[in-house]
């Protein structure tokens, strides 16, 4: 099963997955973590998720791009949190992979990023029994001036529609209310 769940900063949809992904009565329960600890703000934000999910009985997992790398029990539940941080990391990773797969195919990178993300995503959902994927809500604000900036929320505009058109269920969480949109 596949669990979309979005929302604006601050909105509480990551306690809200977490909540949810305790529902699952599965042999384990990962979450993949993927901020990259760059300063002291990112560092602060990781403390309060990891202090959140203390007691909820999650294994770790660092994974900071390559989805299709990691290997998990096929009866699992796992919380990816989040789409946004995998994105950022992937869009301005200092390797030039994709880039380079977009020179040699007819893709623009963006459409090479979201399918490289996508296929990640596609490894989780064949090896484990439920994927809850927390993403966020960027695309209410006025846009940006900068190319990259507009380019990234592109970018996670498409990576959202097609996860939640393949999504069994897709949840907004406004100020703290889970609202079902699909499922």
């Amino acid at each position: 099963m596949l669990i979309v769940v979005t929302g604006g900063s601050g909105s509480g949809k990551s306690v809200y997955a977490e909540n949810y992904s305790e529902n699952f009565s599965t042999k384990m329960l990962y979450y993949i973590a993927t901020m990259m600890p760059y300063d002291t703000e990112c560092l602060e934000r990781i403390k309060r998720h990891q202090f959140q999910r203390k007691e909820k009985g999650f294994t770790t997992l660092e994974c900071y791009k390559d989805l299709e790398t990691v290997n998990l029990e096929p009866n699992s539940t796992v919380l990816l949190e989040c789409m946004s941080n995998l994105l950022a990391n992937v869009m301005f990773s200092e390797d030039k992979i994709i880039a380079n797969e977009a020179e040699n195919s007819n893709k623009n990178v963006k459409d090479c990023i979201c399918d490289y993300i996508l296929n990640g995503i596609n490894h989780l959902i064949v090896h484990v029994e439920n994927l809850i994927v927390v993403t966020n809500e960027v695309f209410s604000d006025n846009g940006s001036e900068y190319k990259e900036t507009m380019e990234y929320i592109q970018a996670l505009g498409e990576i959202n529609q097609r996860l939640a058109l393949k999504a069994d269920r897709v949840y907004e969480v406004v100020c703290g209310i889970p609202v079902l949109l699909k499922g």
